[in-house]
């Protein structure tokens, strides 16, 4: 039975796994993938069937568990932001060596214009990189609809296979119209050559032989796609080949219908036969892409006949930042880009950590001890207390990704830097920051590392972190003495305490481990908010 429901793109990929049949579902929280795991957490068929949905410590181990489930021939996808697939590359590309089993769906959300990122990178590349195909809906109903076609190609074509969403598509909602026919979980079933699961050079040489094979089929499957299609238009003089939500942008422009002939491209391997259709016939070609020039330089390989390619390269699309209809305009000949000045009574609002933050004495704590010490550096990680950079804080001086802060002052203490201070989560502590502290520990760093523990996953909105209850031991069993590891109460009252502890363990020629702990503002008001609506009922 079909029924047309209102849903976020997020929500449309996760509705359609659950009526897919999958057995679970593995991710990290990162912006803008977590709303996937978030609905099938509180959806009721997923919880009546027993779809697994816990949080996984980091995209490498949501990476390799849901390879666990598509081992044994059950469904399974698994969800992260861009900066989530460099952490999972090492299962994702061996994955296309040892292929699937069960379906495999992995979700890449792109962050173009680094509304919460840190940098602007384009999934699309791992998909090529290891020969694994491609989906990228343009709208909400294709993101429903490849995510079911995902799961079955994958299993069809014996591969995993990635689909990639950008912030726009994850974030907006549309009319979706779903089918509640739900698919049954298929019984457990091996692999029928197991051990091309076993990547032993002679295995791996084979296989890869295969693979390659696999992705020929692959590409002559993208150019009868459905959800690849070239539509004519009137002017030959320029050809528009428009990927993923950049149709979307397309067509607000064109209203009246194509003027130039049109190529959507949603299914990759690149459908070659197309775009040389359209080479043939068309002066140049424009590319519209979300994210890097990836197609565009490809163009340049394939096309052998002189053909000018345009696009972010060329110059006429902006180099950076996502795409929308109105920055297109001048590419397609229809006019320049509409002002984007902000009136001059709208006054800029930084972001910055909320009152009644822990992160906030903990930043205010280090600046009174480190005023000390003109070379003090602060290595800081991602998280809300990123925000520490800002004023009034300006407490961190560096930020790369998931767990560098450890190991960054570890490499700065070893070249002669004191003091060295690491500033890390909780969540992304488990996430990343373990293995970085047995490094200091069997280095004997003289390094001062801060868990600033808010007992959640607080910049992505108070998921459950993997480590609370337990980061006093996790470090004392990675080999910090136990006399070096101070767990403190951020509170204005417990100042003079947090400073003098700041203070020796700062001396202390080894690995130290301070843990601010008090529970995120935020989800403390969630939870006294819950319990008050409880009791009332």
């Amino acid at each position: 039975m079909k029924n047309k429901q209102l849903l976020l793109g997020d929500e449309a990929i996760a509705l359609a796994a659950i009526h897919a049949g999958i057995a679970g579902v593995y991710a990290y929280p990162g912006t803008p993938s977590t709303e996937i795991t978030e609905f099938i957490q509180g959806n009721r068929i997923a919880q009546e069937r027993g779809v697994h949905s816990r949080w996984c410590t980091n995209e490498k181990t949501a990476m390799e568990a849901a390879l666990g489930v598509s081992y044994v021939g059950r469904r399974a996808i698994v969800c992260m932001k861009h900066v989530g697939m460099n952490v999972a590359a090492d299962a994702f590309v061996n994955s296309g060596i040892t292929g699937a089993n069960g379906g495999l769906l992995v979700i890449a959300a792109d962050d173009p214009s680094m509304h919460s990122s840190q940098n602007e990178q384009d999934s699309r590349f791992y998909g090529k990189f290891s020969f694994i195909p491609v989906l990228e809906p343009s709208n909400q109903q294709e993101a429903y609809d490849m995510t079911r076609f995902g799961l079955e190609l994958s299993e069809k074509m014996r591969t995993p296979v990635m689909m990639r969403v950008t912030t726009r598509m994850a974030h907006s909602r549309a009319v979706v119209e779903v089918d509640d026919q739900i698919e049954e979980h298929t019984e457990i079933r091996f692999p029928e050559n197991a051990r091309s699961w076993i990547l032993l050079p002679a295995i791996s040489r084979r296989r890869y032989v295969e693979v390659l094979a696999n992705y020929q089929q692959l590409e002559e499957m993208a150019n009868e796609s459905q959800y690849n299609a070239y539509i004519d238009g009137p002017d030959h003089s320029m050809g528009v080949i428009a990927c993923g939500i950049a149709y979307n942008y397309l067509m607000e422009n064109m209203p009246e219908g194509n003027r130039f002939p049109v190529l959507k491209i949603s299914q990759y391997p690149f459908p070659k036969g197309l775009i040389r259709k359209m080479s043939e016939t068309c002066e140049s070609i424009l590319v519209l892409e979300e994210g890097q020039p990836l197609l565009e330089e490809y163009l340049r390989g394939i096309l052998d006949n002189g053909k000018r390619v345009l696009g972010r390269l060329s110059g006429e699309l902006p180099r950076t930042g996502e795409l929308t209809a109105d920055n297109i305009k001048p590419a397609l000949g229809l006019g320049e880009v509409p002002s984007e000045e902000i009136p001059s009574v709208v006054t800029a609002r930084p972001p910055a950590l909320c009152q009644g933050c822990g992160h906030r004495d903990v930043y205010t704590a280090l600046n009174q001890v480190l005023a000390e010490y003109p070379n003090h550096r602060v290595f800081s990680d991602i998280g809300c207390y990123t925000l520490g950079a800002l004023p009034p804080f300006q407490a961190i001086h560096s930020t790369v990704d998931m767990g560098a802060s450890i190991t960054m002052a570890k490499g700065a203490a070893d070249a002669g830097l004191f003091p060295a201070v690491s500033v890390i989560g909780d969540s992304t502590f488990t996430h990343s920051g373990m293995t970085g502290l047995l490094d200091a520990v069997n280095s004997k760093a003289p390094i001062t590392v801060v868990i600033s523990d808010n007992l959640t996953t607080g910049m992505t909105g108070g998921q459950d972190s993997a480590g609370t209850g337990k980061l006093e031991r996790i470090c004392e069993a990675i080999g910090v003495e136990p006399e070096h590891i101070r767990v403190v109460v951020p509170l204005a009252k417990n100042m003079p305490e947090i400073t003098e502890i700041i203070r020796e363990e700062l001396n202390y020629q080894g690995v130290s481990v301070i843990i601010p702990r008090r529970e995120c503002i935020q989800t403390f008001a969630r939870k006294a908010k819950q319990r008050k609506a409880e009791a009332k009922n």
